[in-house]
Protein backbone atom coordinates (compact mmCIF):
# COMPACT_ATOMS: atom_id res chain seq x y z
CA UNK A 1 0.00 0.00 0.00
CA UNK A 2 1.30 3.67 -0.80
CA UNK A 3 1.10 5.80 2.24
CA UNK A 4 -0.18 9.19 2.13
CA UNK A 5 0.45 11.27 5.41
CA UNK A 6 -0.20 14.39 7.02
CA UNK A 7 -1.37 16.41 4.39
CA UNK A 8 -4.27 18.20 4.00
CA UNK A 9 -6.44 18.29 0.36
CA UNK A 10 -9.46 20.93 0.07
CA UNK A 11 -9.62 20.36 -4.04
CA UNK A 12 -12.14 18.86 -6.07
CA UNK A 13 -11.64 14.65 -6.27
CA UNK A 14 -8.74 14.95 -4.48
CA UNK A 15 -7.51 11.17 -4.80
CA UNK A 16 -9.79 9.91 -7.62
CA UNK A 17 -9.19 6.85 -8.99
CA UNK A 18 -6.81 5.60 -6.00
CA UNK A 19 -6.33 2.21 -5.78
CA UNK A 20 -4.27 0.54 -2.13
CA UNK A 21 -3.93 3.35 -0.31
CA UNK A 22 -3.36 4.25 2.91
CA UNK A 23 -4.00 7.74 4.18
CA UNK A 24 -2.71 8.96 7.65
CA UNK A 25 -3.60 11.81 9.34
CA UNK A 26 -4.84 13.77 6.91
CA UNK A 27 -7.22 16.59 6.47
CA UNK A 28 -10.53 17.44 3.48
CA UNK A 29 -10.76 21.09 4.32
CA UNK A 30 -9.82 24.37 3.04
CA UNK A 31 -11.00 27.17 1.05
CA UNK A 32 -11.13 25.31 -2.79
CA UNK A 33 -14.51 23.64 -1.11
CA UNK A 34 -13.12 20.97 -3.55
CA UNK A 35 -15.95 17.97 -3.41
CA UNK A 36 -15.76 14.03 -3.87
CA UNK A 37 -12.12 13.55 -2.42
CA UNK A 38 -12.07 9.52 -2.78
CA UNK A 39 -14.72 9.33 -5.37
CA UNK A 40 -14.23 5.82 -7.59
CA UNK A 41 -11.31 4.51 -5.36
CA UNK A 42 -10.73 0.55 -4.51
CA UNK A 43 -8.87 -0.61 -1.55
CA UNK A 44 -8.61 2.04 0.68
CA UNK A 45 -7.87 2.71 4.70
CA UNK A 46 -8.31 5.77 6.86
CA UNK A 47 -7.04 6.46 9.87
CA UNK A 48 -7.15 9.62 12.02
CA UNK A 49 -8.83 11.62 8.88
CA UNK A 50 -10.75 14.73 9.22
CA UNK A 51 -13.44 15.54 6.85
CA UNK A 52 -15.30 18.63 6.40
CA UNK A 53 -16.21 18.78 2.83
CA UNK A 54 -19.07 17.11 0.98
CA UNK A 55 -19.11 13.33 -0.67
CA UNK A 56 -16.10 12.10 0.57
CA UNK A 57 -16.76 7.99 -0.12
CA UNK A 58 -18.84 7.74 -3.08
CA UNK A 59 -18.50 4.48 -5.42
CA UNK A 60 -15.97 2.92 -3.58
CA UNK A 61 -14.77 -0.48 -2.40
CA UNK A 62 -13.29 -2.27 0.08
CA UNK A 63 -12.69 0.92 2.33
CA UNK A 64 -11.66 1.21 6.45
CA UNK A 65 -12.20 4.26 7.99
CA UNK A 66 -10.97 4.24 11.44
CA UNK A 67 -10.67 7.35 14.43
CA UNK A 68 -11.77 9.56 12.17
CA UNK A 69 -14.23 12.67 12.20
CA UNK A 70 -16.81 13.52 9.65
CA UNK A 71 -18.25 17.26 10.61
CA UNK A 72 -21.91 18.35 9.66
CA UNK A 73 -20.29 19.76 6.94
CA UNK A 74 -19.23 16.45 5.39
CA UNK A 75 -22.85 16.11 3.95
CA UNK A 76 -24.15 12.84 2.18
CA UNK A 77 -20.12 10.77 3.11
CA UNK A 78 -20.60 7.11 1.92
CA UNK A 79 -22.79 6.59 -0.56
CA UNK A 80 -22.93 3.66 -3.62
CA UNK A 81 -19.94 1.65 -1.80
CA UNK A 82 -19.61 -1.68 -0.50
CA UNK A 83 -17.33 -3.77 1.94
CA UNK A 84 -17.18 -1.16 4.31
CA UNK A 85 -15.61 -1.19 8.08
CA UNK A 86 -15.91 2.17 10.01
CA UNK A 87 -14.70 2.17 13.67
CA UNK A 88 -14.38 4.99 16.34
CA UNK A 89 -15.40 7.23 14.17
CA UNK A 90 -17.95 10.10 14.03
CA UNK A 91 -20.18 10.77 11.33
CA UNK A 92 -21.68 14.30 11.85
CA UNK A 93 -23.28 14.80 8.32
CA UNK A 94 -26.38 14.60 6.93
CA UNK A 95 -27.65 11.33 4.74
CA UNK A 96 -24.11 9.70 5.64
CA UNK A 97 -24.81 6.39 4.30
CA UNK A 98 -26.83 5.37 1.59
CA UNK A 99 -26.91 2.54 -0.49
CA UNK A 100 -23.98 0.79 0.61
CA UNK A 101 -23.49 -2.70 1.26
CA UNK A 102 -21.46 -5.09 3.40
CA UNK A 103 -20.92 -2.76 6.23
CA UNK A 104 -19.13 -3.38 9.42
CA UNK A 105 -19.63 -0.06 12.09
CA UNK A 106 -17.82 -0.25 15.67
CA UNK A 107 -17.51 2.13 18.36
CA UNK A 108 -19.02 5.00 16.39
CA UNK A 109 -20.75 7.99 16.76
CA UNK A 110 -23.49 8.72 14.26
CA UNK A 111 -25.64 12.35 13.92
CA UNK A 112 -26.89 12.31 10.92
CA UNK A 113 -30.21 13.03 9.49
CA UNK A 114 -31.76 9.98 6.73
CA UNK A 115 -28.69 7.93 7.78
CA UNK A 116 -28.43 4.61 6.22
CA UNK A 117 -31.35 4.45 3.75
CA UNK A 118 -30.89 1.73 1.15
CA UNK A 119 -28.00 -0.63 2.85
CA UNK A 120 -27.94 -4.10 2.78
CA UNK A 121 -26.38 -6.22 4.73
CA UNK A 122 -24.81 -3.78 7.60
CA UNK A 123 -23.65 -4.63 10.64
CA UNK A 124 -23.61 -2.18 13.80
CA UNK A 125 -22.29 -2.57 17.08
CA UNK A 126 -21.21 -0.43 20.42
CA UNK A 127 -22.78 2.36 18.41
CA UNK A 128 -25.02 5.98 19.49
CA UNK A 129 -26.65 7.44 16.63
CA UNK A 130 -29.08 10.43 16.93
CA UNK A 131 -31.17 10.81 13.01
CA UNK A 132 -34.89 10.94 11.75
CA UNK A 133 -35.55 8.60 8.94
CA UNK A 134 -32.84 6.39 10.12
CA UNK A 135 -32.16 2.97 8.33
CA UNK A 136 -34.69 3.24 6.07
CA UNK A 137 -35.28 0.98 3.26
CA UNK A 138 -32.58 -1.09 4.62
CA UNK A 139 -32.37 -4.94 4.54
CA UNK A 140 -30.15 -7.22 6.43
CA UNK A 141 -29.51 -5.66 9.72
CA UNK A 142 -27.78 -6.96 12.64
CA UNK A 143 -27.34 -4.25 15.86
CA UNK A 144 -25.76 -5.18 18.93
CA UNK A 145 -25.87 -2.53 22.15
CA UNK A 146 -26.92 0.39 20.35
CA UNK A 147 -28.19 3.14 21.59
CA UNK A 148 -30.95 5.20 19.30
CA UNK A 149 -32.36 8.21 19.40
CA UNK A 150 -34.63 10.36 16.88
CA UNK A 151 -37.89 9.80 14.87
CA UNK A 152 -38.93 7.76 12.10
CA UNK A 153 -36.43 4.94 12.46
CA UNK A 154 -36.30 1.81 10.65
CA UNK A 155 -39.30 1.97 8.37
CA UNK A 156 -40.00 -0.33 6.39
CA UNK A 157 -36.65 -2.25 6.67
CA UNK A 158 -36.83 -6.46 6.20
CA UNK A 159 -34.77 -9.29 7.59
CA UNK A 160 -33.29 -7.86 10.71
CA UNK A 161 -32.10 -8.68 13.88
CA UNK A 162 -31.55 -6.14 16.91
CA UNK A 163 -30.30 -7.15 20.02
CA UNK A 164 -29.58 -5.55 23.59
CA UNK A 165 -30.13 -2.20 21.93
CA UNK A 166 -32.01 1.47 23.60
CA UNK A 167 -34.10 3.28 20.85
CA UNK A 168 -35.83 6.31 21.90
CA UNK A 169 -37.71 6.94 18.86
CA UNK A 170 -41.24 7.94 17.08
CA UNK A 171 -42.93 6.07 14.71
CA UNK A 172 -40.38 2.95 14.56
CA UNK A 173 -40.58 0.01 12.55
CA UNK A 174 -43.31 1.08 10.62
CA UNK A 175 -44.10 -1.31 7.79
CA UNK A 176 -40.62 -3.57 8.80
CA UNK A 177 -40.98 -7.09 7.63
CA UNK A 178 -39.12 -10.32 9.23
CA UNK A 179 -37.57 -8.41 12.24
CA UNK A 180 -36.56 -9.95 15.65
CA UNK A 181 -35.83 -7.11 18.48
CA UNK A 182 -34.17 -9.14 21.66
CA UNK A 183 -33.76 -7.28 25.26
CA UNK A 184 -34.10 -4.51 24.35
CA UNK A 185 -35.95 -1.14 24.96
CA UNK A 186 -38.07 0.76 22.60
CA UNK A 187 -39.48 4.14 23.58
CA UNK A 188 -41.48 5.76 21.19
CA UNK A 189 -45.37 6.65 20.28
CA UNK A 190 -47.24 4.65 17.44
CA UNK A 191 -44.28 2.06 17.51
CA UNK A 192 -44.22 -0.71 14.39
CA UNK A 193 -47.67 -0.05 12.81
CA UNK A 194 -48.20 -2.18 9.52
CA UNK A 195 -45.66 -4.36 10.17
CA UNK A 196 -45.13 -8.11 9.30
CA UNK A 197 -43.54 -11.04 11.00
CA UNK A 198 -42.00 -8.97 13.86
CA UNK A 199 -41.10 -10.42 16.82
CA UNK A 200 -40.53 -8.50 20.02
CA UNK A 201 -38.37 -10.82 22.77
CA UNK A 202 -37.97 -9.78 26.81
CA UNK A 203 -38.74 -6.49 25.94
CA UNK A 204 -39.42 -3.40 26.78
CA UNK A 205 -42.36 -1.47 25.16
CA UNK A 206 -43.24 2.51 25.96
CA UNK A 207 -45.40 4.64 24.77
CA UNK A 208 -48.76 5.10 23.08
CA UNK A 209 -50.71 3.31 20.70
CA UNK A 210 -48.07 0.51 19.91
CA UNK A 211 -48.16 -2.39 17.16
CA UNK A 212 -51.53 -1.52 15.34
CA UNK A 213 -52.47 -2.73 11.71
CA UNK A 214 -49.84 -5.32 12.11
CA UNK A 215 -49.47 -9.35 10.62
CA UNK A 216 -47.65 -12.01 12.29
CA UNK A 217 -46.88 -10.23 15.39
CA UNK A 218 -45.42 -11.82 18.34
CA UNK A 219 -44.52 -10.91 21.52
CA UNK A 220 -42.30 -13.25 24.17
CA UNK A 221 -42.09 -12.26 27.56
CA UNK A 222 -42.40 -8.32 27.12
CA UNK A 223 -42.93 -5.49 29.40
CA UNK A 224 -45.48 -2.72 28.14
CA UNK A 225 -45.17 0.51 29.75
CA UNK A 226 -47.56 3.17 29.10
CA UNK A 227 -49.25 1.62 26.18
CA UNK A 228 -52.67 2.10 25.77
CA UNK A 229 -55.38 1.21 22.68
CA UNK A 230 -52.37 -1.20 21.77
CA UNK A 231 -53.04 -3.93 18.64
CA UNK A 232 -55.81 -2.70 16.80
CA UNK A 233 -56.58 -4.61 14.05
CA UNK A 234 -53.69 -6.89 14.25
CA UNK A 235 -53.01 -10.15 14.16
CA UNK A 236 -50.60 -11.23 17.45
CA UNK A 237 -49.55 -13.70 19.76
CA UNK A 238 -48.17 -12.35 22.75
CA UNK A 239 -47.27 -12.70 26.43
CA UNK A 240 -47.33 -9.87 28.25
CA UNK A 241 -45.45 -9.80 31.96
CA UNK A 242 -47.11 -6.11 33.28
CA UNK A 243 -50.44 -4.21 32.99
CA UNK A 244 -51.22 -2.61 29.80
CA UNK A 245 -53.59 0.18 30.05
CA UNK A 246 -56.22 -0.64 26.96
CA UNK A 247 -56.08 -3.03 24.10
CA UNK A 248 -58.17 -2.31 21.46
CA UNK A 249 -60.04 -4.70 18.49
CA UNK A 250 -56.94 -7.43 18.19
CA UNK A 251 -58.18 -8.78 14.78
CA UNK A 252 -56.86 -12.17 15.92
CA UNK A 253 -54.64 -14.31 18.25
CA UNK A 254 -54.13 -14.15 21.61
CA UNK A 255 -52.82 -11.67 24.26
CA UNK A 256 -51.92 -13.15 27.78
CA UNK A 257 -51.72 -9.74 30.37
CA UNK A 258 -51.64 -9.94 34.09
CA UNK A 259 -53.71 -6.88 34.08
CA UNK A 260 -55.63 -4.67 31.52
CA UNK A 261 -57.14 -1.32 32.14
CA UNK A 262 -60.10 -1.63 29.24
CA UNK A 263 -61.01 -3.84 26.33
CA UNK A 264 -62.28 -2.25 24.03
CA UNK A 265 -64.64 -4.33 21.38
CA UNK A 266 -66.43 -1.87 18.80
CA UNK A 267 -65.68 -3.90 15.63
CA UNK A 268 -67.01 -7.09 14.77
CA UNK A 269 -64.45 -8.87 12.72
CA UNK A 270 -62.39 -8.38 15.85
CA UNK A 271 -61.71 -11.60 17.27
CA UNK A 272 -57.91 -12.02 19.11
CA UNK A 273 -58.75 -12.81 22.82
CA UNK A 274 -57.41 -11.18 25.83
CA UNK A 275 -56.30 -13.60 28.74
CA UNK A 276 -55.84 -11.90 31.73
CA UNK A 277 -54.12 -14.35 34.40
CA UNK A 278 -52.46 -12.52 37.60
CA UNK A 279 -49.14 -13.71 38.61
CA UNK A 280 -49.50 -16.63 41.49
CA UNK A 281 -53.01 -17.00 40.28
CA UNK A 282 -52.89 -20.54 39.07
CA UNK A 283 -54.57 -19.87 36.03
CA UNK A 284 -56.74 -17.43 33.54
CA UNK A 285 -58.91 -15.23 35.94
CA UNK A 286 -60.54 -13.59 32.60
CA UNK A 287 -61.08 -14.28 29.03
CA UNK A 288 -62.52 -11.19 26.69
Amino acid sequence: MRTIQNQTFDEERALYGSNDILVKDCSFDGPADGESAFKECKNVEVAHGFFNLRYPFWHDHNLTIRDSEMTEHCRAALWYSDHISIRNTKLHGIKALRECADVIMTGCDVNSPEFGWSVHNMEMKDCTAESEYFMMRSTGLHFTNVRMKGKYSFQYIENSIFENCIFDTKDAFWHAKNVTVRNSIVKGEYLAWYCENVTFENCKIIGTQPLCYCKGLKLIHCEMIGCDLAFERSEVEATITTPVLSIKNPLSGHITVPEVGEIIRDLEEAKGTVQVQKPGAGGICACA
